[in-house]
């Protein structure tokens, strides 16, 4: 098998309701062990609800933009250079910002004890909304590490 050639990406289809790749890619990331009816279940059921909680009309657009307030721009990569090991600054390319920022969300609404998925989705989606809570957080920390690191930006290869 040849090693030249990229990986192509697989084509994904949109999800029913809002006609959008972003949400069906959310969808099958909540999904666990292939439950795709309780994933969207819990998907609609979050975005609704988050919709209702910043009292918004337009779902999806908010949807989106709580992703978008989720992505971080920067992280570091370990580089061994000689004996040292340096944590080196890199842009991120827009389809891992994207897959970072819902790895987070899931993340964090999981790891809230004592709410269902659901109620944990909704509650972080309109904290990622508003620009707070841990997924925020875990953005900024990720690019507080790179800006102290970008003394070793030259490494970047």
């Amino acid at each position: 098998m040849s090693r030249r050639h990229r990986a192509e990406k697989r084509k994904i289809d949109p999800d029913p309701v809002y006609n959008s790749k972003v949400v069906a890619k959310f969808i099958n990331k909540i999904m666990i062990q292939g439950k795709k009816s309780i994933a969207r279940r819990i998907v609609y059921g979050a975005i609704e609800k988050f919709a209702k909680r910043i009292k918004t009309e337009n779902h999806l657009e908010a949807f989106e933009q709580a992703l978008e307030n989720a992505k971080p721009a920067l992280e570091v990569k370990s580089r061994r250079i000689g004996g040292a090991t340096y944590q080196v600054p890199i842009e991120i390319a827009p389809d891992r910002r994207t897959a970072m920022a819902m790895r987070w969300i899931i993340k964090y609404s999981r790891d809230k004890s004592g709410r269902s998925m659901l109620e944990g989705l909704a509650s972080e989606l309109a904290d990622c909304f508003q620009n707070q809570g841990a997924t925020i957080k875990k953005k900024d920390d990720t690019h507080r590490m790179a800006e102290a690191n970008k003394a070793f930006a030259h490494y970047k290869w």
